[in-house]
């Protein structure tokens, strides 16, 4: 079977790569046998809530020295804490469920890692084999219901077959497109008696990823790249996935064209690189957007051509011509055609098309993009991102999000929730580092961030881990709050308080007549008829973090901004939480309105650049 190559954020399994047979077969339960796979494949961590189904395998984990059990509030919180752990380590992450409704309330952490392309094993407890099918008391076909959202996923009814299902589970989920897989074992196979050896017989014959490019492809890829007159190289969260930082930096540097990274790429580039022209996107940087849209040539390396990016598809990129790089085939030709397609890992892509282009160059073959970046650098002068300070005096969100990242310690990871505070993280924070972003980027799942921290938090604790949310998104997963404090996850959360779902009121706002139907979340005038207080007062987010174990704070003014934010950062003891109640109409911009062409990006509101050129050829 090929494997993957590895990487600094691609690592294999153990069971494939490192475990040795054991020197004596032991007789255990289908539970134990578990717990020992677990320790074989190198898993150190596991989020999950015990239930009748899965009950069996807590007990032989209460014995096991190798793998840490984290106790969450919510099965959700489960998933997405092991998605921030695979996306801030590079290891696969590990939930736990029993059957019914704790399997279920996976669904959405599942569907979410499914869509961003993270490792993750999904352990779930399901009825005993012969009530499967009869409508059994927390009884759900959770194979069926995750089948169109996992890479791959198994339903155990055997004890024999744990350890093996286990390996291939691990496996599968780490190499070729990384991705969720689900582990769905019976009551009673966790219960029967069974041996346990290591490593096991693995058994995938259809499961071979292609890693290694072909030769031909990359020669005709580096040929377009020194002809092209402006080329953009369209960085996804692939080139991440595949520990490719390195080399995509060589190859950058090389060719001396411009970079472009996608909200799931930031960090894999770094934002202060004289050739980072920014991210691409519906609220992408103007120069990115316009980068692609003007570009002759589009070298796309482990993106997918989504429709945030692209906006109306038919008018994206017209004059470009499109080489694209995946590790999954299903990818080249979904939404644009590949000039030149080239399938294979991005770190082994990129490795050799650094010597390609060195090759060309050889032969007297350079590009000459020096038009391209007087172009370029005239778009970022005119149209770089900024804010306004709100008249009242109040905190502008943009500002708060900005001087956190200022603040913050070297290589602090960042996790945002989904809305209007993750686009402003995304511009205003600068991420040199792979792996300090993390964001829920095709599924937008609201609630994302304090779990995701928290996984983050438990892979790499000898980092700061701040959490970027929304005062509607901390609503959803708040409790989490809870296991961190109790099992000492010292995460920060910022709370981007302006009383509303915000990036939906920001919709309302531009394309409703400012009718605010549902998307208010502030308490409304006090009980003496006075107006209200300006952002969300129920819950007092203050008063409810205390109540979790959480060190609170409220700032309410940029003269406290540095102060508080100085304060979380010298708080490691326990979670710190502060409430930054922020200026209700602040918008993000630039934006492409949905089911509009890239051509119509606007830099603020009522601000249509003006490119003033005429090389549309």
């Amino acid at each position: 079977m090929t494997e993957q190559a590895t990487g600094a954020h691609h690592p294999q399994p153990r069971a494939r790569s490192g475990g040795q047979p054991s020197a004596t077969v032991e007789h255990v339960t289908g539970a134990q046998s578990l717990i020992r796979s677990l320790e074989e494949v190198g898993a150190d961590t596991v989020f999950g809530i015990p239930g009748g189904a899965i009950l069996p395998a807590y007990d032989p984990m209460m014995d096991s020295t190798k793998v840490r059990h984290v106790l969450v509030r919510h099965e959700q919180g489960a998933g997405h804490a092991a998605t921030g752990y695979a996306q801030a380590t590079g290891r696969v992450g590990v939930c736990m469920a029993t059957s019914g409704p704790g399997a279920t309330n996976l669904v959405t952490p599942i569907a979410d890692a499914h869509m961003d392309s993270v490792p993750l094993v999904a352990i779930t407890g399901q009825v005993s084999s012969k009530a499967i099918g009869t409508d059994a008391f927390q009884e759900a076909d959770i194979c069926g219901i995750t089948m169109p959202i996992t890479k791959h996923n198994f339903l155990v009814t055997k004890a024999e077959d744990i350890p093996r299902t286990i390996a291939e589970a691990f496996h599968i989920a780490s190499t070729g497109r990384p991705g969720p897989v689900l582990v769905d074992i019976a009551k009673d196979a966790l219960q029967a008696r069974t041996t346990f050896s290591w490593p096991p017989q693995t058994d995938l014959p259809g499961y071979r990823p292609v890693t290694k490019p072909h030769a031909k492809q990359i020669r005709e890829a580096a040929k377009l790249i020194t002809a092209a007159k402006r080329p953009v190289l369209y960085v996804g969260g692939g080139v991440l996935k595949a520990g490719a930082t390195a080399e995509l930096k060589v190859l950058a540097e090389l060719t001396g064209a411009p970079v472009t990274t996608t909200l799931m790429a930031l960090g894999a580039f770094p934002d202060s690189h004289p050739l980072h022209v920014g991210m691409p996107g519906m609220h992408g940087a103007v120069t990115a957007v316009t980068a692609l849209q003007k570009a002759d040539l589009i070298v796309a390396l482990g993106a997918r051509f989504d429709d945030r990016v692209t906006g109306k598809l038919d008018s994206f990129a017209p004059y470009a011509k499109v080489v694209h790089a995946d590790i999954d085939p299903a990818e080249i030709g979904k939404n644009r055609t590949a000039d030149v397609p080239i399938v294979g890992d991005a770190r082994e892509v990129i490795a050799d098309l650094v010597q390609a282009v060195q090759a060309e160059h050889n032969e007297g073959n350079t590009g000459d993009y020096s038009a391209w970046w007087k172009d370029l650098n005239r778009w970022r002068e005119t149209y770089p991102l900024g804010y306004e300070q709100p008249d009242d005096g109040s905190l502008a969100p943009q500002q708060v999000i900005q001087r956190i990242g200022e603040l913050a310690p070297e290589g602090t990871i960042f996790a945002a929730g989904v809305g209007q505070h993750q686009m402003w993280a995304a511009h205003f924070i600068d991420y040199e580092q792979p792996a300090t972003w993390l964001n829920s980027g095709g599924a937008g799942t609201m609630g994302y961030a304090v779990p995701a921290a928290m996984g983050a938090k438990a892979g790499a604790p000898d980092r700061t881990v701040w959490a970027i949310d929304g005062d509607g998104c901390f609503q959803m997963t708040n409790q989490e709050l809870t296991t961190c404090a109790l099992n000492n996850i010292p995460i920060k959360v910022a709370i981007i308080n302006n009383g509303a779902l915000g990036m939906v009121r920001q919709w309302q706002t531009l394309f409703y007549n400012q009718r605010y139907s549902n998307t208010v979340l502030h308490s409304g005038p006090d009980a003496t008829g006075m107006e209200k207080s300006a952002g969300t007062r129920v819950p007092d987010f203050v008063k409810l973090s205390e109540a979790m174990g959480c060190y609170a704070i409220r700032c309410e003014s940029p003269d406290d901004l540095d102060k508080v934010i100085a304060e979380a950062n010298a708080i490691n003891d326990r979670p710190v939480v502060i409430d930054f109640i922020v200026h209700e109409d602040a918008q993000v911009w630039p934006m492409v309105a949905a089911g509009t062409s890239n051509d119509e990006v606007m830099a603020a509101r009522g601000v249509r650049p003006d490119f003033g050129d005429n090389e549309d050829d």
